[in-house]
């Protein structure tokens, strides 16, 4: 099962540890945050244990209306089905039931130094990041001027080649050769590289290039939303090709269909530009303009004129 350890959502969230030490080895496994209300008025039908919760001063004032005994029972019946970990956001004063309880059953009791709106947009967030599903596909990811370009194409069909002319030309480099792909949500859809590959570029007949140190840190990000994917292939002679744009085409990822371009590899061609202009292309399409339909309107517009005269 895919989680990640309390220990780790601590360091990377700088929480700081009330009670409950003994279970910072227990695994998230779900991304959704649980910020309990009716569950603190003992209703716990809806109540998903294997969530992180999240206490600000709304739930923590509703809790304390509650006599001292309530609480406890309350805080049980919670506690007992060991949630991963209980986290206070800045303006609330964690009260010594809630530690005893994290300490009794080895529930993490952590205090963020953010106010809850912004505690739980960063921790949904960073949860999402490492429990989404992934998929690693074969190619190469480039930031070009803000867009999210993903390369695939056969081995030796230029890919890295292309990636470094394009981090020449000013463009960033997310990963090489191999790009991990998750899906933040619907529509949404991330690539970076494996840590061991950052900033790394396998060039055939070079060999490893590290694009930090020959290009600067601007040569590198990352992670970056895929919003396009191009896929390069050998030129067939007989193959028809779109010559206007207008046949649009799409690759599925998750729940996340992303924009494809092919592009026919042929000795002379500058790949690098073309992929380039690909991606501008793809820009411009989102911004609302679409340079073949504009034509298009063009070409019918100067029909029905020369059939009026």
């Amino acid at each position: 099962m895919k989680g990640i350890k309390v220990a780790h959502l601590i360091k990377d969230n700088n929480l700081e540890i009330l009670a409950g030490k003994d279970g910072v080895n227990k695994l998230i496994t779900e991304m959704m945050i649980s910020r309990p209300g009716i569950e603190l008025a003992g209703f716990m039908e809806f109540f998903d244990p294997k969530r992180v919760i999240l206490i600000g001063s709304k739930e923590f004032s509703f809790f304390n209306l509650f006599d001292k005994m309530i609480q406890e029972v309350r805080l049980r019946e919670i506690f007992q089905l060991e949630p991963p970990a209980v986290i206070f956001s800045t303006n609330v004063e964690v009260s010594e039931l809630f530690k005893k309880m994290g300490t009794e059953y080895n529930v993490p009791i952590l205090k963020s130094q953010l106010r809850t709106t912004a505690i739980n947009s960063k921790l949904y967030s960073y949860l999402q990041d490492h429990l989404s599903p992934r998929q690693t596909i074969h190619g190469v990811l480039l930031d070009i001027n803000g867009m999210g370009t993903l390369v695939i194409g056969k081995s030796g069909i230029g890919k890295s080649e292309t990636a470094l002319e394009l981090v020449k030309l000013g463009h960033m480099l997310i990963s090489d050769d191999r790009v991990d792909v998750f899906q933040k949500d619907v529509g949404i859809l991330v690539g970076e590289a494996p840590r061991i590959l950052e900033r790394y570029l396998e060039v055939r007949g070079i060999g490893i290039v590290d694009v930090v140190s020959m290009y600067g840190v601007g040569a590198y990000r990352e992670s970056k939303q895929i919003r396009l994917v191009v896929e390069l292939e050998k030129w067939e002679d007989f193959k028809n090709y779109d010559r206007l744009g207008l046949d649009s085409k799409t690759i599925k990822y998750f729940d996340t269909e992303i924009p494809k371009v092919i592009i026919p590899v042929l000795p002379g061609r500058n790949v690098a530009l073309l992929v380039e202009s690909a991606a501008m292309n793809q820009k411009l399409k989102y911004l609302g303009y679409h340079a073949a339909f504009n034509l298009t309107r063009e070409v019918m517009r100067s029909i029905k004129e020369n059939e009026k005269e």
